[in-house]
């Protein structure tokens, strides 16, 4: 019985835990897009530097909630990395289907944008 119990604790801490490095990693994209948005209206950015910024975003934003789960969960970093990666991932796309009923990126950039985002995650979890 005390085994279950246990286990259940686990896997309870475990998705704590990457609630909390999903809420960073949001917290991150947050920040990062005002700041955006600050240089867009202040410094009048191009569309590519807009684009680059939104990739730097997914980059760091990741990075940051795969270093937080790293150090929380201790072991196995770069894969709970990865796995917050992909989650953010699935959240930004579940949100935008949610806002626009439909996908606004085509195959391509939706494939570079995951791929962004897993392996922004993954070097967050392999660098704690």
């Amino acid at each position: 019985m005390e085994k279950k119990t246990a286990g259940r604790q686990g896997i309870e801490q475990t998705a704590v835990n990457m609630l909390k490095a999903l809420l960073c990693a949001y917290v991150v994209t947050g920040i990062m897009l005002l700041i955006l948005t600050i240089l867009l209206y202040k410094a009048g950015l191009s569309e590519e530097n807009v684009n680059a910024g939104i990739i730097l975003t997914y980059v760091i934003s990741t990075f940051a909630g795969g270093f937080v789960i790293g150090k929380l969960t201790k072991v196995k970093k770069f894969l709970w990395g990865l796995l917050a990666g992909v989650l953010y991932f699935v959240l930004l796309l579940l949100i935008s289907l949610g806002v626009y009923h439909t996908l606004q990126a085509e195959t391509m950039n939706l494939l570079t944008t995951f791929l962004l985002c897993a392996g922004g995650g993954m070097l967050g979890g392999m660098v704690s």
